[in-house]
């Protein structure tokens, strides 16, 4: 779900004509993790490539959030979650294809509302093949006026990048459930048996679900394996906006010029 109720507090926000020169950002790069600030009208010209969370993640016993490390697809590596809403979206954010890279704190963002000096480092910054997507995470019941400040000014540095901006302020229960299924076979399935042929031979006949796709095939048990692997990879597609299971319909994505998946 996507939390929009930060447009109202735009205009606590001092934008005058020179706010994107005095709103600046703090990136570190580099294994030396170097502190670099700049203005606000500079965020388009930041080397993504080359920087690293602006704040370390901590592990202690007694704190309430989970930090940890998930590992993309997309990327070949873990990136770093301080919380289980963090985890979940870079997990959908993998999932969703055309991800190229995904930077967790990216930056420390500093604004000025009301004449006061306010800071706050967004979550993520997703780097995607159709643009570039800033985003913070906070569930729906935890958002105060002071977040909802900050998301405002984030969405405003964002927008002068060129940047889309989104807070997630939480997930259907079926969508997460419908991902986390998937992701039990992203990583590489050795396919020595043709099963991802066969699977896709019989998904051309038509809509299938999938209890029937995969009995189709010669041994239907691999072929589940198989069949998962290819939908999270969208070599197979299939209706996600109802829980995911045997009578979830398969089909053939529209564009089928993407080599099959290992």
């Amino acid at each position: 779900m996507q939390y929009t109720g930060f447009t109202g507090f735009a205009h606590a926000l001092d934008l005058d004509e020179k706010w994107p020169v005095r709103w600046t950002t703090t990136w570190k790069f580099g294994r030396t993790r170097t502190p670099v600030t700049t203005p606000v009208r500079d965020l388009d010209r930041v080397n993504l490539r080359w920087s690293v969370p602006v704040r370390r993640f901590t592990w202690r016993t007694d704190q309430f959030h989970r930090p940890g490390l998930e590992y993309l697809m997309s990327t070949d590596r873990h990136h770093g979650f301080e919380s289980h809403e963090e985890e979940r979206l870079l997990l959908v954010a993998d999932f969703a294809a055309g991800l190229v890279e995904a930077l967790c704190q990216p930056f420390r963002l500093q604004f000025f509302a009301g004449g006061k000096v306010i800071r706050h480092t967004p979550d993520f910054l997703l780097v995607t093949e159709s643009g570039v997507l800033l985003i913070d995470i906070r569930p729906a019941n935890r958002i105060e006026p002071e977040d909802a400040l900050k998301f405002a000014a984030a969405a405003e540095a964002a927008l002068s990048a060129g940047w889309r901006y989104a807070v997630v302020a939480g997930w259907r229960q079926h969508v997460w459930t419908n991902v986390d299924a998937l992701s039990a076979e992203r990583r590489p399935l050795p396919d020595v048996l043709g099963t991802q042929e066969q699977l896709r031979e019989v998904a051309a006949q038509g809509p299938l679900p999938l209890g029937e796709l995969v009995e189709r095939c010669r041994i239907p048990a691999i072929a589940r394996a198989h069949a998962i692997h290819l939908l999270w990879h969208h070599h197979l597609g299939a209706d996600l906006s109802a829980p995911f299971g045997d009578a979830s319909l398969i089909r053939l994505p529209q564009q089928r010029d993407r080599e099959l998946p290992r």
